[in-house]
């Protein structure tokens, strides 16, 4: 009994210990480069918005913070590979849509879903509807009744299967009945040459992919998929305006790191991503490249994505997607 009281004790007695150890390191915390993960190649929209991100975020922490494209199996790959990394603060990842698609697609990831923790959303891209301004649709409520009138006749197109801009397309095709074609392209690029030569119907990309087109006349923009409007198109409506109740997508992205980071470290973190967030230089350059900047923090970020993951299992059943 005496044995089991003077353990206790000396337990006790080297918690403060144990957690002033822990604050002073993150107090000191960082002291090398930090590594951000980006799970795609260079070039894309996730990986400019972390070069935009990256060097803000080394003048805010006093440490450089260094880019490294981990691209491959749908950003499954960089994704594993920052949620086995040491939860101290030294790797973070670049958090996009496939953090809530994948789940929904694949029976096993290469991590736990629960390995990963949100930091920051940092701003939403919408998607946009886009029909060949030859066809003569004027509105989505025109297209939805062509498809109606010709079901199974008509086609879409998307860069790839499971795709953000795929699955756009089925939650469309859920919350109307329609019966449409999928016609998956190698990259949104070839998909776009397929509509402008219309050889498909209709498609969702990217507002940023799309905009030069759009503004050139090739494309006429329908809808955008985000709960407002958008700044660079602000005449076009939303899903829901367009009489789509319910329906909400973008191309969101923000910061995440390993499960179990020191909360001290976190903050941190967190507080230099707000501050970042919220300067004009960096709302304007992101408005300029077609997203709204939106602020969350971490509680925020994890709400937002348990919400988008369930819509994306309840539209990957719906369409009986699975890509393993």
């Amino acid at each position: 009994m005496q044995r089991r009281q003077w353990l206790q004790r000396a337990t006790l007695g080297l918690l403060p210990l144990a957690l002033s150890s822990q604050s002073a390191w993150a107090q000191s915390w960082p002291t090398r480069p930090i590594r951000l993960v980006v799970p795609f190649p260079p070039g894309g929209l996730i990986d400019n918005m972390a070069r935009l991100i990256g060097p803000r975020l080394s003048q805010e922490l006093g440490q450089p913070v260094v880019i490294d494209n981990k691209p491959g199996a749908g950003g499954n790959l960089g994704a594993g590979e920052a949620a086995r990394a040491s939860a101290d603060g030294y790797t973070l990842l670049m958090a996009s849509p496939p953090l809530t698609i994948n789940p929904a697609l694949y029976k096993k990831l290469p991590y736990q879903p629960e390995q990963i923790a949100p930091l920051g959303l940092l701003g939403r891209v919408p998607n946009v509807l886009l029909v060949n301004p030859a066809s003569g649709i004027q509105s989505v409520a025109d297209l939805s009744a062509r498809i109606k009138a010709r079901p199974g006749q008509l086609n879409y197109a998307s860069n790839g299967q499971g795709t953000s801009l795929h699955l756009s397309a089925e939650l469309y095709k859920s919350k109307n009945g329609l019966f449409i074609t999928h016609i998956p392209y190698r990259g949104a690029a070839a998909a776009i040459t397929a509509l402008m030569a219309n050889e498909v119907d209709m498609m969702f990309d990217n507002l940023p992919s799309a905009l030069g087109q759009i503004q050139a006349g090739r494309l006429k923009a329908l809808a955008v998929t985000t709960p407002q409007r958008s700044s660079v198109l602000p005449q076009v409506p939303t899903m829901a305006e367009a009489g789509i109740a319910g329906y909400q997508v973008s191309a969101w992205f923000g910061l995440a790191a390993p499960a179990g980071m020191p909360a001290a470290v976190q903050a941190r973190i967190e507080q230099a991503l707000e501050r970042i967030a919220k300067q004009p230089e960096v709302m304007a350059a992101l408005q300029k490249q077609g997203a709204e900047p939106s602020w969350l923090d971490s509680k925020g970020l994890a709400g937002f994505m348990q919400a988008d993951t369930a819509q994306w299992k309840t539209v990957a059943d719906y369409a009986r997607i699975s890509l393993d």
